[in-house]
């Protein structure tokens, strides 16, 4: 696997074989990795709490992309 985002959605697990899943995870893994890169880029300022929102957000996009796939998937 690659990137964060793509191994927190388990990107390549797609038993169905629905486009839409493929969609979904792909788009939630951008959105997790875009935080990532923040988070890891030394110009910005991060406090605790920046980084607690960073990690907030980035386990609300994985638990999104769940619940999208049950969604499209049931």
């Amino acid at each position: 696997m690659g990137t964060l985002g793509e191994k927190r959605v388990r990107i390549d697990f797609n038993p169905s074989n629905a486009g839409n899943v493929n969609a979904l995870k792909a788009r939630a893994a951008e959105a997790i990795n875009i935080l990532e890169s923040f988070k890891t880029d030394e110009r910005n300022n991060h406090d605790a709490e920046a980084l607690r929102l960073i990690a907030l957000a980035q386990t609300a996009f994985e638990e999104a992309a769940m619940w999208g796939v049950k969604a499209v998937t049931s």
